[in-house]
């Protein structure tokens, strides 16, 4: 029995909907609006509604309300309170937008915030406005909004397609079906264009070209018609809840509903034809169903392709699809008809006879003693013509097996000489239960058929050889007569009861069989991190649990044509026909299924199916087997869908890993780009400025400058192309580390001898210090790149005079520890900023801006650390902590020992 079902039966109310009336208790309230294009008059209702509430001493505030120059909706706003607009700067344009924050502080009772569609500026913290009317609703302030249809995301095709212009604001359908209130604000389409002409919509201009364009009659009616079914469609899903919540039993007739019941039987496309009809009379959504017992798995395989095909049927034709587990079919049938509200019950007619209907009951006239105020539709159905047959080896493993009735032979043989040895010790009605035991075991080990068939043989021979006269089939006593009719009728009892319990136990462990193929299939998918891993752990589960073969097709990377390829398949298979090419490209494209068994396409060798995730395709699968006719059956529907989704949610979430890595990517590119830009615009143009000024100068005064001004001026023609090349230099070095096209050159060099060298380049940056260099005589040769190390040294002295004043001291002290060699750069600066210690190796990163701005490109010590790191070294940076209080930075570099071996062979 299904949850539905218990609950009806115990006159329970709905956990899921008790459950949502209590988070809703803990939310503000949302009131929509809804209308069914601009103009007609959301807003004006809005304010009206939120006066009423006003005058009765409901705390009510502005969020954000346009008038769009409308003077009667401008006049409605006096009285209330408005919540200053938030100003957002966005190129270089101010953009006023409703202050959440605010809102949030404030904390009035029932706040009006205008176009829930509204895309909010960048910058804003939520992307769109009813974002932030969600997070409003969580904090327990309610809502009142205004929308138009056209921006409902499940609806933009349709307005698309009536309008012929696409909506790019959207809102998903889960807000409305969230609200506790809409309001129709309708208005004929001759009062609206009225409206429109006399300039209370837009100005007269664009009112002319939207009267010609968007705001058709005909247009207008079809965009009314979308906002009352909608509407109506939310109020009845609020029905419904309701109901199950107060354990109301159904059917309210407020709106109608239609249920088709669906089975093996070849009339099943007939019953889902007849309830599409129904329904689009009714203009009512309809749902197929289908209830599956314990004696579903004795199905032959035409009733389960049956059961399929008609499922397809009922999904083509636009039904919700249902399957229920239970044991009584009409009773669960009432039952889910009660808990959702179903108003009409569509069935087939009874094809048994009056004999078996009286033995086995019939399913529809239960229905109809059962209905209550149910309307029960029974349908005789169409004759269909015959399914397509089974190849050869089909049918021989459909025909009838001896082995079972052989077993139960050999049941009833071992309880016959069980009962000749126990019936010189027991009473002869005694012996009865010895073949009782083997019609059990028979109905246990093979079914309901042979347990029947040892049931006959197990009273004919326990009359043949235990009841006198022995050896004859006459009965000579009468209460042995009795013996052996309650004997026969307590074995086919038993023997359906336990073929009953038999077929159950194999159904639990079917479906536990299929839980744990989901669930390993899920742990797989889990720690899946790759695409080909996903994919991989796809088809082999679903090959495995369907015994199909499975191919999976994903659209090319990059692709113009938006082409699809096979990706995945098991057994290995990348070849496809053309055929099967074309129906896995329309599958893809227009979200349905096609190739073999389907509509689209049916020649192709598989049949193809969508993978769907977050609503879009993102690829297909492609399922086929060595069997003629469906591929699938219900049950198998049902195990592919669950394997499909959770396989497209575990493929989309790879993408979106990947989709995010890119952006990563992009957004870091962005700020190198953005950073190169700057030092190229400012620390490289500013000693390019200082050059040309002071060599036009030269060329212009050269004649009247005294010689010192003369000198002047090219001594800062030197030092400033020193330090553009300098700049230069380190933007060429840092590309080669980025690119990995650098490799050290290494020698062996005395660290004395790199460190004079240099401290001799920088000797005019340093010119203005004190520098004091403390190094260990006996240090042993290092075998490094001397180029690159004195490259490393000179931006770290270069860093240092930056950072550190006039006149302060820079030591430089080496020594060895452990298997180390160590060398110190310190500083009497400011030392490095908190938090920044790591930062500094950054490409263009520069520490917090102070009243001095620092020439640099911010890659000199992102080379340092790339340089060092090439030679097997590391370089780290923090501040002195040194007794005396004296600050500054520390720059220390490692460089192991092993890098010196060499010098042991010399």
């Amino acid at each position: 029995m299904n949850e539905d079902t218990a609950r009806i039966a115990d006159n329970r109310p709905s956990p899921d909907a008790l459950l949502a009336q209590a988070e809703q208790e803990t939310r503000g309230r949302l009131k929509i609006f809804l209308g069914a294009a601009p103009g007609v008059g959301k807003t004006y209702e809005m304010l009206m509604s939120g006066r009423s509430l006003l005058a009765d001493g409901v705390d009510v505030v502005i969020g954000i309300v346009e008038t769009h120059g409308r003077q009667e909706t401008a006049v409605l706003t006096e009285g209330y309170e408005i919540i200053p607009r938030a100003r957002v700067d966005y190129k270089g344009h101010v953009l006023e937008e409703m202050d959440l924050d605010a809102v949030l502080a404030r904390r009035p009772k029932l706040v009006l915030v205008d176009e829930l569609a509204h895309t909010n500026a960048t910058g804003s913290r939520h992307p769109k406005r009813y974002l932030d009317v969600e997070e409003l609703l969580a904090n327990g302030i309610d809502v009142y909004t205004t929308l138009n249809i056209q921006h409902v995301e499940s609806l933009n095709d349709v307005v698309a397609q009536i309008t012929r212009i696409r909506v790019r604001e959207t809102v998903p359908d889960s807000i409305i079906d969230r609200a506790d209130d809409i309001e129709i604000i309708d208005i004929t389409p001759e009062d609206l264009i009225k409206r429109l002409k006399e300039g209370k919509v837009y100005l007269p201009k664009t009112a002319k070209r939207a009267t010609q364009n968007y705001f058709s009659a005909g247009n207008l009616t079809a965009l009314r018609e979308l906002a009352l079914r909608r509407t109506a469609q939310r109020v009845d899903d609020q029905l419904l809840k309701h109901m199950q919540a107060n354990a109301i039993s159904g059917p309210w007739s407020a709106g109608e509903r239609v249920l088709v019941c669906i089975d093996g039987q070849p009339h099943g496309a007939a019953l889902v034809r007849y309830a599409r009809r129904q329904a689009d009379r009714l203009r009512t959504p309809w749902t197929a169903l289908y209830v599956e017992t314990s004696h579903s798995a004795a199905l032959s395989e035409e009733e389960k392709d049956q059961i399929a095909t008609t499922s397809r049927l009922a999904e083509q034709l636009g039904g919700e699809i249902i399957t229920l587990t239970g044991h009584d079919v009409a009773q669960d049938i009432i039952n889910y008809a009660l808990a959702h509200n179903f108003s009409h019950i569509v069935i087939g007619k009874s094809n048994k006879s009056r004999l078996r209907e009286m033995i086995e009951g019939s399913v529809s006239h239960d229905l109809i003693r059962k209905a209550g105020n149910l309307s029960v539709h029974v349908i005789a159905g169409y004759p269909q013509a015959a399914a397509p047959a089974r190849p050869v080896a089909a049918a021989v493993r459909k025909m009838v097996s001896l082995r079972p009735y052989l077993f139960s032979l050999g049941y009833i043989v071992l309880a016959l000489l069980a009962g000749t040895l126990l019936s010189r010790v027991l009473d002869v009605r005694n012996i009865a239960l010895v073949f009782l035991m083997a019609v059990l075991v028979s109905a246990v080990t093979a079914g309901l058929r042979p347990a029947l068939f040892a049931s006959a043989i197990s009273a004919f021979v326990f009359n043949f050889f235990f009841l006198p006269p022995l050896y004859t089939l006459d009965i000579r006593d009468p209460e042995s007569v009795i013996a052996l009719v309650f004997f026969i009728c307590v074995a086919v009892i038993t023997s359906n009861l336990t073929a009953r319990v038999q077929r159950q136990a194999m159904a639990a462990r079917q479906r536990a069989r299929t839980t744990e193929g989901l669930y390993q299939f899920s742990k797989k998918l889990a720690g899946a991190g790759a695409l080909e891993d996903v994919l991989w752990a796809t088809v082999y589960q679903i090959a495995a649990l369907l015994k199909v073969r499975v191919v999976v097709l994903l659209p090319d990377e990059g692709a113009v044509d938006k082409t699809i390829s096979v990706r995945a398949g098991y057994p290995p298979d990348d070849s496809l026909a053309d055929a099967d090419i074309a129906a896995a490209r329309w599958a893809w494209e227009q979200d349905r299924p096609a190739g073999r068994g389907a509509d689209t396409l049916p020649g192709a060798k598989r049949l193809y199916l969508p993978l769907r995730a977050f609503g879009h395709t993102i690829g297909v699968i492609g399922l086929d087997d060595d069997l003629q006719g469906p591929i699938l059956t219900p049950e198998q529907q049902r195990l592919f869908d669950a394997l499909a989704e959770q396989a497209a949610l575990a493929i989309a979430r790879i993408q979106l890993v990947d989709d995010l890595d890119r952006a990563k990517l992009a957004v870091e590119a962005d700020r190198l780009r953005s950073a190169l830009l700057t030092s190229i615009s400012h620390d490289l143009k500013t000693p390019l400025a200082a050059i040309l000024g002071a060599a036009d100068t030269l060329k212009t005064y050269a004649v009247t400058l005294p010689d010192e001004d003369r000198a002047e001026l090219l001594t800062t023609v030197v030092d400033e192309s020193e330090r553009l090349n300098r700049f230069i230099a380190n933007l060429l070095d840092m590309t080669r580390i980025e690119s990995g096209a650098m490799q050290p050159n290494k020698s062996l060099h005395y660290l004395g001898d790199v460190v004079g060298s240099a401290l001799k380049r920088a000797g005019k940056i340093l010119a203005h210090h004190r520098i004091e260099t403390n190094i260990v005589a006996d240090l042993p040769m290092l075998k490094l790149d001397g180029v690159l190390f004195e490259q490393v040294l000179f931006n770290l002295l270069d860093n240092a005079a930056k950072y550190a004043p006039e006149g302060s001291l820079i030591s430089i002290e080496g020594h060895a520890e452990q298997s180390d060699i160590v060398l110190n750069i310190k500083d009497e600066g400011a030392g490095i900023p908190e938090g920044d210690e790591k930062r500094i190796f950054d490409s263009f990163y520069r520490v917090r801006k102070t009243d001095q701005v620092r020439a640099g490109t911010g890659l000199g010590l992102a080379i340092c650390k790339g340089f060092v790191e090439a030679m097997g070294g590391t370089i780290t940076a923090c501040n002195r902590r040194e007794p005396s209080g004296q600050s500054g930075a520390v720059f220390t570099i490692r460089l192991p020992l092993e890098s010196c071996t060499e010098l042991n062979a010399i």
